[in-house]
Formats: C-alpha cells, sequence, structure tokens
C-alpha cells in the first residue's frame, strides 16, 4: 500500500487516534481494528492480513488518501 504521510508504517492504535475516520474506512471493509485492544498493528499489515484482494487494497488505499488529502491544506502561489 501507498499510503500518504507514511501512515503504512504507523501502528493502528496510533492511526485510530489521530484520525478516527480512517476507522470507519476500515470498518467499511469488516477490518474491525476500532474494538482491538493492542493495536500495535501497521495500517499496510492490517489491511495485507485480511486477503480481501488487490481491488478491496486498492480502495482502501485509495479511501485513506483521499480523505488525508481532504486534511492538507493547498498552497495558491
Amino acid at each position: 500500500m501507498n499510503l500518504k504521510n507514511n501512515l503504512g508504517e504507523m501502528q493502528i492504535k496510533d492511526i485510530l487516534e489521530t484520525h478516527p475516520p480512517i476507522g470507519s474506512i476500515l470498518e467499511k471493509y469488516e477490518i474491525g481494528c476500532i474494538k482491538c485492544s493492542v493495536g500495535i498493528c501497521l495500517l499496510k499489515d492490517v489491511v495485507t492480513i485480511h486477503f480481501l484482494g488487490d481491488d478491496a487494497e486498492a480502495n482502501i488505499e485509495k479511501e485513506i488518501n483521499t480523505y488525508i488529502d481532504s486534511l492538507t491544506p493547498v498552497d495558491i502561489t
């Protein structure tokens, strides 16, 4: 997965604390990380270990990156 801001290399618990909407994206694909009490898996691994297939992984990547883009201010200069 090629996630912006190096999110794929972050632990899922940290991602969900900072970016709760990513939890909603994952839940949509039946990845229940929000309920996990450990949360040390990396985001990229969480998606991969669920074996959702290339299309689903591409959609998750796109949705997460679109969410991140919505947070990033655009430089108009």
